[in-house]
């Protein structure tokens, strides 16, 4: 079992991320690039580089080669580490590819995930796994240290077009003076909770930055699709579509849909 020692779970309950010393293996690492440019390539017209989707629904069959976002996803190194923060029983419920373009990659705001997440009790992590040499120059993400035991913070609107979300927390809420740069090499990754304040600058750079986004929530939380506000979450797919995968043990709750949206998600890749 991949494991984090008590001092480094400690770190974690207290500063609401950690960055696990694990590293994806270099060949999946490389599959999982040439994954994203073919993404990119093959949504361009649909989504976003920034945001795209669900990509371990994507068919790979015509390249050859089988999904490496879903390899990466149902990774034993990866589940280990989440078992130690969530539990043993695991649920994946979305995965995200951002991507950032050199030079017209876009700002995220500060704002804390578990604004937008319908799942009760709110409990989930982000694994966020670097595909590219992500740096303070081609926009790294920035978490506020501790910030995730105050609760959630009263988010605004906004109507910025060069904002990837549309909801961003009040500038008095938070001292960004505390911000820790997330740096990373190509297949580290970070962890992070659910309602840390995090955010990244625009990605002004010649690089690329570009990341895998894996989202787990305990089997024991319940992902209800009828808490899902369309009206605040503007966004370019819809989070009662999420297809919720069991990973490992069993759907404690008894409460989850472990079975709708999979054939939507199929079907809309297969086209593409």
């Amino acid at each position: 079992m991949t494991k984090m020692s008590n001092e480094q779970l400690a770190y974690y309950k207290e500063n609401g991320y950690i960055f696990p010393d694990f590293k994806l293996p270099d060949d999946l690492t490389h599959r999982l690039q040439s994954g994203i440019d073919s993404a990119i390539q093959r949504l361009g017209d649909k989504f976003k580089p920034e945001d795209i989707p669900n990509p371990h629904f994507l068919d790979f069959s015509s390249e050859g080669v089988s999904n490496p976002f879903m390899e990466v996803a149902s990774h034993p190194g990866i589940l280990d580490l989440v078992e130690q923060i969530i539990g043993p029983d695991i649920i994946l419920w979305i995965a995200r590819v951002f991507c950032k373009p050199s030079i017209t990659g876009r700002e995220v705001p500060w704002h804390q995930d578990g604004e937008y997440w319908p799942m009760r009790p709110l409990e989930t992590c982000t694994v966020w796994i670097a595909l590219d040499e992500v740096t303070t120059k081609n926009g790294c993400m920035r978490f506020i240290p501790g910030s995730h035991d105050a609760g959630l913070y009263r988010h605004h609107m906004s109507d910025r077009k060069d904002l990837v979300l549309n909801l961003e927390l009040d500038d008095d809420q938070f001292d960004e003076s505390k911000a820790v740069n997330v740096e990373l090499a190509p297949g580290a990754i970070s962890i992070h909770h659910v309602k840390i304040i995090h955010g990244s600058h625009a990605n002004t750079s010649a690089s690329r930055r570009a990341a895998l986004v894996l989202r787990y929530m305990p089997a024991s939380s319940h992902y209800d699709r009828s808490l899902v506000n369309h009206d605040r979450f503007k966004s370019p797919f819809n989070l009662t579509e999420q297809p919720l995968m069991l990973m490992r043990g069993s759907d404690v709750s008894g409460k989850n849909d472990l079975v709708s949206h999979h054939d939507y998600w199929k079907e809309r890749y297969s086209k593409v």
